[in-house]
């Protein structure tokens, strides 16, 4: 079950060295749900950092130049979707254009749009739903050439 994967993950983080700052077990004592998780001091190597969890599960990882988690980001297996928070557009429309992730949230998250498009890159998916790309599927495109006869040299 996916709720024992996400329970193994947040076990997982404890053992390799994050520190559970928050939640971090189940939530009630009936059905499948966890607690809310945040985890901080995360480190690259850590298996929560790098694997797509698909609970309620943050890892914090702190930075100090955009170049450095640009780069962090791009050497994941995953690329879904990323989240900015900035005061700063511009900068954070340069590091979304930097990013090799389907969708990029800028100071908002999980909002979608049924004309724009959602997919993944690397291991986090093929194609797009929504919009006019998620029509490319179904669609055969073909190029039929023909020569026209010009003017004779």
């Amino acid at each position: 079950l996916q709720f024992q994967k996400v329970l193994g993950y947040l076990q997982k983080g404890q053992d390799e060295g994050a520190t559970l700052a928050t939640g971090g077990g189940r939530h009630g004592t009936q059905g499948y749900f966890v607690q809310p998780t945040v985890f901080t001091d995360v480190t690259d190597d850590m298996t929560i950092a790098k694997e797509e969890i698909f609970g309620p599960v943050l890892s914090i990882l702190k930075f100090k130049t955009d170049f450095e988690v640009i780069e962090r980001a791009n050497n994941s297996s995953y690329g879904l979707a990323a989240g900015i928070c900035s005061s700063d557009t511009a900068r954070a429309i340069s590091v979304g254009h930097q990013l090799r992730v389907g969708t990029v949230w800028i100071n908002s998250y999980d909002n979608f749009d049924a004309a724009a498009p959602f997919g993944g890159y690397k291991q986090s998916g093929h194609g797009r739903d929504k919009g006019e790309a998620a029509l490319d599927g179904w669609v055969q495109t073909k190029c039929v050439m023909l020569p026209l006869a010009g003017p004779k040299a």
